[in-house]
Order: structure tokens, then sequence, then C-alpha cells
């Protein structure tokens, strides 16, 4: 880091709804490239936008009070912006700002000309996030739910926040027709568990699965890392309790209980190693422009352009895609649509470039996603059917060509209603599940989803034509369900988000595990990362891939 006084010091704030210091590191006397010592330990989460503040200052006494020393410029950036640089090493200026806004998003202007330094940002992980906690449990005597059998029971296992909501972190197969199931192991990253917090509360949650997925609740139960990590023993028996069936029968014990059989610990590469390690994420977005999304030009449209808010297709499009867009170093995004006719002759695409480019259909960055989305609107004509094989081939085919671990996929489709090629596109799924690609599907407006549930490999394994998907690679959400009540866009988008993208990480890591690819070595500490150290070459504009 490069400035012009003596005694710096640098000052980081967070952002989680309001500006909080977080810490401050030292202060380093009579030196203009002042190499800090002090490390900020943070908490990491791939699935949230984690906005960063670092102001520095030239300490003039031993004051705490900041606004007694002199401001010497501050630099914003996410977290994810600092990992997802060339060997998770971010160099930005300094510059003086004016906030116009303490939201997530922030409007700055700098002054022209005013040279404050540059700041370089590292990040690397605690030795403890990469233990994988490898557990088996079964149970015993678990409540009826089905009318004419037993029950098809499943886990759900969720780590608890610092704000009292739980975020789920595993779930296991589902096991039919029996109360008394015994479930396959599972491997859960100890931070996805706990965050490093061997007393955290995790809870697990006991469901009877029902095809069209309103599942029916058996029960739950707490416990902690700590606990979990004694094994098999008495600790480690527990009562699956129905709250409601408890307040109501006052002879109710419990829905059964749930024994761990086994628990083993390893360590393992991490997404971090990875993504350190030069991988890349492409994001690419397939817009749904069917005629079940209404009129654009009337106010009832999902499509609806309103001059004052983002519609549910603009919102998820920038829920997720302002946190992948971290980890791409060009901020270049492919976006298609389906299910419209084009001009000018008015035949009907399900895999169109929004920018109109067939040959470059890259945006840049969000804005320019949703740039190409609005001019689109203006030019097709909205038809059907919800096909979504094309586009997830589509995808598919680029990814099929770079499977040394260099690059991975993340295909993002927004869409209004019932898919209409449903056996075409488990076929396209369980053919995406053997390369480096993973699928979103967020449901707008207040159709019916039940077969989108289908897709969602989370209780029963995807297959086709006798094949099962070697991999989980499909995350389906309805967006209605994440919406705030108070109208609060910016954390309806946050819930969006961190629910879509929590399984990303582990299914990059199990996509490299079964390919027996490991990360690339970082380059030596005091060796800045060059060109060469990441692939900026845009798949859609390599050599013509061959199809899968």
């Amino acid at each position: 880091m490069r400035i012009s006084f003596e005694q710096p010091a640098i000052v980081l704030f967070l952002y989680r709804c309001t500006l909080n210091l977080f810490g401050r590191t030292e202060v380093i006397d009579n030196t203009l490239n002042p190499d800090f010592v002090r490390k900020y330990i943070l908490d990491y989460f791939f699935e949230e936008k984690q906005n960063l503040r670092f102001d520095v200052y030239d300490i003039d006494s031993k004051s705490p009070d900041l606004a007694k020393h002199d401001f010497l410029g501050q630099v914003f950036c996410t977290l994810g912006e600092i990992v997802g640089s060339p060997a998770s090493r971010l160099e930005k200026p300094l510059g003086f700002y004016l906030c116009f806004s303490l939201s997530l998003s922030l409007s700055c202007s700098g002054i022209p000309g005013k040279k404050c330094g540059t700041i370089i940002l590292s990040v690397e992980e605690l030795g403890n996030c990469r233990v994988i906690a490898t557990m088996q449990f079964c149970a015993h005597k678990l409540d009826r739910k089905d009318f004419f059998g037993k029950s098809d029971p499943f886990l759900v296992f969720y780590r608890s926040n610092e704000d009292g909501t739980f975020t789920i972190c595993h779930k296991t197969e589902v096991v039919k027709n029996t109360l008394n199931p015994v479930w396959q192991a599972i491997a859960i990253p100890v931070r996805a568990l706990c965050n490093g917090d061997f007393d955290r509360t995790i809870k697990a949650e006991v469901y009877d699965w029902d095809r069209d997925g309103s599942h029916d609740f058996i029960g739950e139960f707490t416990t902690s890392y700590r606990d979990l990590s004694r094994g098999q023993s008495q600790f480690n028996v527990y009562e699956v309790v129905n709250a409601k069936k408890k307040i109501k029968k006052k002879r109710y014990i419990n829905s059964g209980t749930v024994t761990m059989l086994s628990f083993a610990v390893e360590s393992e590469h991490t997404f971090l190693d990875y993504i350190k390690g030069g991988t890349q994420i492409h994001f690419t977005v397939a817009i749904d422009f069917t005629a079940s999304n209404g009129n654009p030009s009337q106010s009832t449209s999902l499509h609806y352009m309103n001059p004052y808010q983002m519609n549910a297709y603009a919102m998820a499009l920038k829920a997720v895609g302002e946190i992948i867009q971290d980890y791409d170093s060009d901020k270049m995004f492919p976006a298609l649509g389906f299910g419209a006719k084009l001009p000018p002759d008015g035949h009907v695409s399900h895999e169109f470039p929004l920018n109109g480019n067939i040959e470059n259909p890259y945006c840049n960055g969000m804005e320019g996603i949703l740039e190409a989305y609005h001019q689109s609107l203006k030019t097709v004509q909205l038809y059907g059917p919800t096909n979504f094989s094309p586009v997830v081939n589509h995808v598919a085919k680029y990814a099929a060509v770079v499977q040394d671990g260099s690059q991975y996929f993340v295909l993002l489709i927004i869409t209004d209603g019932v898919i209409s090629d449903m056996a075409q596109t488990k076929e396209a799924i369980v053919n995406a599940a053997k390369i480096p690609m993973s699928i979103i599907i967020v449901g707008v407006g207040h159709a019916e989803f039940d077969a989108m549930v289908e897709l969602d490999g989370d209780d029963i394994r995807i297959s086709s034509r006798g094949k099962l998907a070697e991999r989980d690679i499909v995350q389906f959400v309805p967006f209605r369900d994440y919406m705030d009540r108070t109208g609060n866009h910016v954390l309806s988008m946050a819930r969006l988000a961190k629910d879509v993208l929590a399984e990303i990480p582990e299914q990059l890591i199990l996509y490299m595990k079964n390919r027996g690819i490991k990360p690339c070595p970082l380059p030596p500490p005091n060796e800045e990362p060059g060109p060469e150290d990441q692939d900026h070459t845009h798949p859609y504009l390599s050599p013509t891939p061959t199809p899968i």
C-alpha cells in the first residue's frame, strides 16, 4: 500500500443492514508502504453479498476517536470480490468518497486528480474450515404419516445464525415406506454445520416425503457439533418432538427417536482452494418469454417494467448475479431467452441471445443483462411453450469442453410456469451432472410449480432412461416464498440468493472430487499473480465445442 503519510492504520467496517465497525489494524510508524500484521477474521459465505469498507487514517494521537485523526481515503468491495480475484489478492486505489446511501448498493463520487495511494487486500482460509464431518443416522418408531403405508422419512439439518434464524446445510435421501429408516452416511463441512463454533445450535427436522412437495413434518431435535463429535453414544440418541402434538396431547412423549450410528472427520480440499487456484465460475441466465407471463405493457404482467421498482425477473437475476459475478474475472455474462417469437419472421426460439448477437451473447455485468432483457421485451413476441432442455443443453455443450477444473458453469433459469418438456429436461440434467455445471431455477408468479420439485434432486435423485444423475446439480425455489412482507426488496433478494446459492460450493467440490481434480498451486507468496494465473477465455467465443 502506498500513501503519503507516516503513521497509517486501517479501519474495517461491515455492512449488515447498518454500518458496523469491525476492527482496526495496528499503527505503523514512519513508512509510506506499510505491511500490516494484524488480520481480520471474518465468516465467509459464498451465498451472501458481504459488503466491506476499508478506511485509512493517519493516526496523530492515542485517541480512539477517528474524527481526531486525518482521513486518508477508503475502498469499498465485497468479501467475494477479494476471494474471486487472482490468487485471492485484490489491489484497489484509495479514494475520497461521498456516500449518498448506506444500503447494499452505494453511490459514490471521487475527487478527480487526487492520488491517495493503493491498498492491497488478500485472504486465506483458516485450517479448521477444511474439516469434513461424515455421519450416519437411523431412526426408530417414527410417526406414521401415510394413510395407505408407513412414512417416507428424510432429515434436514440447519445451522443457527447470529440473528436467531436458521440456514439449511444438508438434506438426506428419502427412505421409502418405513418407520425405522437407516440413512446413508452424509458428509458435511464443519463450517457449514456450525461456522467453527462447536457449541452453536444445530437443528434437525424429520419429514415424511410427499411427491407434490408438501412434505409432512414429523418432528425435530437440536444438538451441537461438540455433541455430535462424541460419536455413537447415549449423548447422540435424540427424541424427535412435534411441538404442536405435544401441546394437544397430554400423553404425548415423542414422534420417535434418531440415533447416530457413526461419526468421523477428515480434511479435504475446499471451495476456496479451487477459487484461489484459479477456477472461474461462468454465469449464464435464461429468462422465460412465454405468453403466460402476460402482456409486458400491462401492470399485471410478470414482465411489466415499473419505473419505480424492479419486477420479479429482474430481482431474481440481480440477487443471484451480483454474488456470482465476483468469481468471474471480466464480468461478461451470456444472457438467453426462451419461448418467444423472434423478428423478422416470427419463428419460435428456446435459446436466443437477449442482446440479439448470436455470435457474441455476452452482456457487460448485471446492468448489461438487465438492459438487454428490457430491450428484448420491446422486440420479441411472448409465445411458448416452456421448454428448458434447449438452454440446459446450450450451456452444457460449452461446459463439456473444459472438464479440467479451470472453469465451472452456473445456469440460472427464471420462469413463471409449468415445464413443457419434462422428459427432455430430465435427460439434459442427467447428462449435465457429469460435467462442471450447476442449475438454479427460480419460479416467479403464483403458478403451481409441482413439476419443478422433481427436478430438484434434494429428496430423490433425478433419473432419465433408467440412469441416475451422478450429482444433485439443480436447486429450485419459488420466489414468492422469499418476498418480505414489508415490501423490503433488498431483504427479499438477499434471502433468495442465500438459499439458491448455498449448494453451489458443495456441488463444485463434488464434481472435482469425482474427477480427481486438485486445486492448482498458488504462486509464491511474494510473487504477484500474472495474466497466466487466470483464464480469461470466453467459452462462447472459443472454438466450437463438441456436443455432449
